[in-house]
């Protein structure tokens, strides 16, 4: 599954916006390319791409390049933008995030 499939229901919201779905995919894979993320995000490379720079300019990511490829590190540090949540540090979530997305990798490799 990946995170662009409704879970349940047959709404065609999500809980997390693009900006964060692409911000949990780098947390989970530092060194995933534009084209790698898109599909697993389900957003085009192009939005993608915007949304990467949007969070560099915001400071949520840095982007360093190595030869050829591109390696993001996240700031752990960053607190959410909206005021009801300002106070917390992107770190935890994302920590949470990737713990439950791994944990179902691993449950779906021993169906």
């Amino acid at each position: 599954m990946t995170m662009s499939e409704p879970v349940r229901g047959s709404g065609s919201w999500t809980l997390l916006t693009g900006h964060g779905h692409v911000l949990v995919e780098i947390a989970r894979n530092p060194q995933a390319r534009i084209r790698d993320i898109s599909p697993v995000v389900g957003l085009t490379d192009r939005s993608v791409q915007a949304i990467v720079a949007d969070l560099e300019s915001e400071g949520y990511i840095t982007r360093t390049r190595t030869g050829r490829r591109v390696v993001y590190s996240v700031n752990r540090e960053s607190l959410f933008r909206h005021s009801a949540q300002g106070s917390h540090r992107v770190g935890p979530f994302l920590d949470l995030l990737a713990e439950a997305q791994a944990g179902s990798a691993s449950q779906e490799r021993s169906d």
